[in-house]
C-alpha cells in the first residue's frame, strides 16, 4: 500500500510539473511567434494548455486520479470523509506537496528549455479585486465540473471537459483561470508571459479557496451525495490506489 501511494505521489508531480511547463513553455513561444499581438499570444497559449491538460489526465488518472491541483484533491478529501471515500487526510498532504513541488519544478524546466535563467521570480503584478473575483468564479466552476461528472457516471469524458472548460476559462475570467494554487505558486517561477509576482500569489490562493469554498457549497445543494464518487475523481485510479485512499 505505501508503494501504491508513492506511486499516486509520483504522478502528481510529474503530471502537475508537466502541466506547468504546458503552461509557461507555451506563453514563451507565443510571445516569441506573435510578439505584437497579445490576443493571439493568449490564444496560442490557452489552446496549448487545453490540449495538455486534457492529455496529462488520460496519462496520470488511472494512477493519482490526475488532480494536478490542491483545491480539487481538498475538495476529494473534504467531500469524501463522511461516504468513506477520496483522499485520507494523510494522502492529501501528500498530494498538495507533491502539487507544489511539481509546479515549480515546470517552471524551471519551461526556462531551461527556452535557454532562460532556471528561476526568475516573475515581475507582472496581479494584485485587483476584479482578478480575485476571476479566480473564485473560474475555481468554483472547476470543483462543480469534475465532480458533477464525477456523481452522474461521467468521468471517463473528463479529460476532454476539463481540458475545454480551462482553455474557456482563459477568456471568460479576467484572470485567465490560474484556478490552482499549485499552479499558482509554480509560475511565480518564470518571468515570462505565464508569470505572476510572488507578492500577487497569496491574493490568487486565497480567492481559489473562496472559490473551493463556494464550490462545495453549491454541489452540497445540487448533488448532495456527491462524496460517494469521490474515488471517480479526475479520473477513476487502479484498483491498488482505490484501496488505498480507503486506508
Amino acid at each position: 500500500m505505501a508503494i501504491a501511494l508513492r506511486r499516486r505521489l509520483l504522478a502528481e508531480f510529474t503530471g502537475t510539473a508537466l502541466l506547468v511547463t504546458a503552461v509557461v513553455g507555451s506563453g514563451i513561444m507565443a510571445t516569441t511567434l506573435s510578439p505584437d499581438d497579445v490576443g493571439l499570444q493568449l490564444l496560442e497559449n490557452s489552446t496549448a494548455t487545453a490540449f495538455a491538460l486534457g492529455a496529462l489526465i488520460l496519462i496520470f488518472g488511472p494512477v493519482s486520479g490526475a488532480h494536478l491541483n490542491p483545491v480539487v484533491s481538498a475538495a476529494d478529501w473534504f467531500l469524501g470523509r463522511r461516504a468513506g471515500t477520496g483522499l485520507t487526510a494523510r494522502d492529501l498532504g501528500g498530494y498538495v506537496l507533491a502539487q507544489v513541488l511539481g509546479a515549480i519544478a515546470g517552471s524551471v524546466l519551461a526556462n531551461l528549455m527556452f535557454n532562460l535563467a532556471a528561476v526568475d521570480f516573475a515581475s507582472k503584478d496581479r494584485s485587483a479585486g476584479n482578478l480575485w473575483l476571476g479566480e473564485v468564479v473560474a475555481t468554483t466552476g472547476l470543483i462543480l465540473l469534475i465532480f458533477a461528472l464525477a456523481r452522474s457516471g461521467r468521468a471517463a469524458v473528463a479529460p476532454a471537459a476539463v481540458g475545454a472548460y480551462i482553455g474557456a476559462a482563459y477568456w471568460f475570467t479576467s484572470s485567465t483561470s490560474f484556478a490552482n494554487p499549485a499552479v499558482t505558486i509554480g509560475r511565480a517561477f518564470t518571468d515570462t508571459f505565464a508569470g505572476i509576482a510572488p507578492t500577487s500569489v497569496p491574493g490568487f490562493v486565497v480567492a481559489q479557496l473562496v472559490g473551493l469554498a463556494v464550490g462545495v457549497g453549491l454541489l452540497a445543494a445540487l448533488y448532495p451525495d456527491a462524496g460517494a464518487a469521490a474515488d471517480q475523481v479526475v479520473v477513476p485510479a487502479d484498483e491498488d490506489a482505490t484501496v488505498n485512499h480507503r486506508s
